[in-house]
């Protein structure tokens, strides 16, 4: 696996990275993960509490997230950053809006803002680079 070439592929690392080590982290130890994102933890789940099942798919669909961004910084798959920048807005308003209608934690902020300031700095090295937008050139040619 070869590290980033680019500015923009460093931020799809780092971003893939962390989310992979929060996902094992949430593997690992759900009830860490609750109270950093600022939920309660119960010391016993009722019957029909699926909180922990949800934890374990969550932090499962992470682990993996974490590993594709990884992959697609190291390839330097730069269609793959630029799809990651409108949909890591959509989950940062999201998210703010869970927290800001009260159905979530202030600090679960954390997140919808890991996720919006991603997008925006990964944007910004992809036009930083001349490559936030797809060439036209490539699309022209006839085939």
């Amino acid at each position: 696996m070869r590290l980033p070439r680019s500015f923009s592929g460093w931020t799809i690392a780092v971003f893939g990275f962390l989310a992979f080590a929060l996902g094992l982290l949430g593997l690992i130890s759900p009830e860490t993960l609750l109270v950093m994102l600022g939920f309660e933890v119960l010391d016993a789940r009722p019957a029909g509490d699926y909180t922990l099942v949800y934890m374990a798919a969550s932090s499962m669909a992470a682990v993996n997230m974490g590993v594709y961004y990884v992959f697609a910084a190291s390839a330097n798959y730069t269609p793959f950053f630029r799809w990651t920048v409108p949909f890591r807005l959509v989950t940062f308003t999201v998210f703010t809006t869970l927290v800001l209608t009260g159905a979530a934690p202030a600090k679960f902020f954390g997140v919808g803002l890991w996720e919006g300031l991603g997008a925006v700095i990964t944007g910004f090295a992809l036009w930083r680079e001349g490559s936030l937008l797809p060439s036209r050139q490539n699309a022209a040619q006839p085939t």
